[in-house]
């Protein structure tokens, strides 16, 4: 199976973690991930405080590149780029090409589990698409929820410990008013636990349940 996983910002932790989440999924069948990344699109989306069309350009080259490539399922790890993520899905599996969202089936988990979503991000621009994904996933349902954001501002970039620290601080602020908390990145991912048992409440990130979705994509192709 040929999963091509998009990025538009890495680090090594992440890349990891999404190959170590894939291999324990497929258990040693058949796997071929294939990387592709173009950070200048996240950085250029931070920039001007949205996705541009250049950005959006820009992703949907790296997705056509994969389908060249041979790949049989597109694997969009990025949040803040949600919106085009959601427009390229149905186009692409018209296609043939299974696409998988990393944080769509973590929304509905966490629409499911509360009625008072909290939203935290370290970027503005995954606090939108992501708020979006979330009411989607409640619309989808028939669900009423609030989702209450809350950005962890200087987070981006810091070494873990201080990554985790600023993360629980920034919580503290809305967990009073919140069921359960969505980390909105999958760069977060690996924060979840402490988050969760600082918090005493029930957090969600978006990787293990992005890749389960893959291995369910992949099962469906071979079915």
């Amino acid at each position: 199976m040929k999963v091509a996983t998009v990025y538009t910002s890495t680090t090594p932790e992440l890349i990891q973690m999404v190959d170590d989440y894939l291999e324990k999924h497929f258990q040693g069948e058949d796997l071929t991930i294939m990387k592709y990344q173009d950070p200048s699109i996240l950085k250029e989306a931070i920039d001007n405080g949205y996705v541009t069309k250049g950005c959006a350009r820009r992703l949907l080259d790296l997705y056509e590149k994969a389908c060249d490539d041979g790949a049989q399922i597109l694997f969009n790890i990025c949040s803040s780029v949600g919106d085009v993520a959601k427009l390229a899905k149905p186009l692409y599996e018209m296609t043939g090409v299974k696409f998988v969202r990393i944080d769509e089936d973590m929304a509905m988990a966490a629409v499911e589990a509360g009625s008072r979503i909290g939203v935290l991000a370290t970027l503005p621009t995954t606090l939108e698409p992501t708020k979006r994904l979330v009411q989607d996933c409640a619309d989808r349902i028939g669900k009423k929820i609030e989702i209450i954001d809350a950005l962890a501002e200087g987070a981006f970039g810091l070494d873990q410990e201080q990554f985790k620290k600023k993360l629980i601080q920034t919580g503290q602020k809305v967990k009073d008013w919140i069921d359960v908390l969505i980390l909105a990145q999958g760069s977060m991912a690996y924060a979840e636990e402490a988050v969760s048992q600082a918090l005493g409440l029930r957090v969600f990130s978006s990787i293990r349940y992005g890749t389960a979705a893959v291995k369910k994509a992949a099962d469906s192709i071979e079915k």
